[in-house]
């Protein structure tokens, strides 16, 4: 290749990393141009947020992480997990039902983006890296994140869905969450906040799931079904679940998620729309799906 060519390659190489951080800080400033837009009239329509957090929040005003995000993603090479088109999809809602309760499994370089782009809403971030945790709050320290524990390994995946089949406690009749020891897919332990919110839209793009050891995903996958099915508000749960190219997810997503409500797939994620059990004609059986 001659000397031009090389020059030009290597600057096509190099606009490409810029390429997404850009393209995302488009979308935050995209999101603060529409909900500012947005009538106040609409805001008591979009989520289940307590009276007493939306009373003191200043409806679709452009908040300080939007702008911060804007500021990280224009200048940083670093880029988020998921590609343009998968977070799209996330964005897609949001813009819907925006501010809301947001809940994400997994802290990382994204975590500002999905906070800017819910604001005045409640966005909280789990992580089983305490001192990972402490290295993202170090760059940017508005954002909610909790170390959790799971009590689940990768390597159990095959074990757990049979217990699943012959654990009373773990079928949808029966299912719950908060101390509920007998069924092993049930996470237990975590912060009381994480029970007792009623989670619009859940982001499943941890625990690690790439080793045997590693925690993997399939107590997430399970307790996000259990929330959505036990939800009281009106409207169904959002459920994201990213790297579904990899056994484990796929399977868990077909056994607890379910077909059924996967309305769309774009790359590895998958986004899926689960109606209250309270909304079905028949809840009282021994599988999800």
């Amino acid at each position: 290749m001659k000397r031009e060519g090389i020059i030009k390659n290597r600057q096509f190489i190099a606009d490409k990393k810029w390429f997404l951080p850009i393209t995302v800080a488009g979308l935050i400033a995209g999101a603060i141009l529409i909900s500012s837009s947005m009538k106040t009239t609409d805001y008591s329509l979009l989520c289940s947020l307590s009276k007493s957090r939306s009373g003191t929040i200043n409806e679709f005003s452009t908040t300080v992480d939007q702008l911060k995000a804007i500021i990280h993603y224009a200048t940083s090479r670093i880029v988020p997990q998921q590609n343009f088109r998968e977070i799209s999809v996330t964005f897609d809602v949001l813009q819907k039902r925006s501010p809301c309760n947001f809940l994400v499994f997994g802290l990382g370089y994204d975590s500002l983006m999905w906070t800017s782009l819910n604001p005045g809403g409640n966005t909280l971030f789990l992580e089983e890296d305490p001192k990972w945790i402490l290295t993202v709050l170090k760059d940017a320290p508005s954002l909610r994140a909790h170390a959790v524990k799971y009590r689940t390994q990768l390597k159990q995946a095959n074990s757990l869905l049979a217990h699943y089949k012959s654990e009373p406690n773990c079928h949808p009749s029966k299912a719950y969450l908060r101390g509920s020891h007998k069924c092993k897919l049930a996470l237990t332990g975590f912060p009381d906040e994480f029970y007792d919110t009623e989670w619009d839209l859940i982001m499943i793009d941890a625990p690690r799931g790439y080793f045997p050891e590693a925690p993997g995903r399939m107590a997430a996958i399970y307790s996000a079904a259990v929330m959505a099915r036990n939800r009281k508000g009106s409207g169904a749960t959002h459920v994201f679940l990213h790297d579904v190219d990899r056994k484990v997810e796929k399977g868990f997503a077909r056994e607890f998620l379910c077909k059924k409500y996967l309305v769309k797939s774009v790359g590895r994620l998958w986004h899926f729309e689960i109606p209250p059990a309270a909304n079905l004609s028949s809840h009282a059986g021994h599988r999800f799906c």
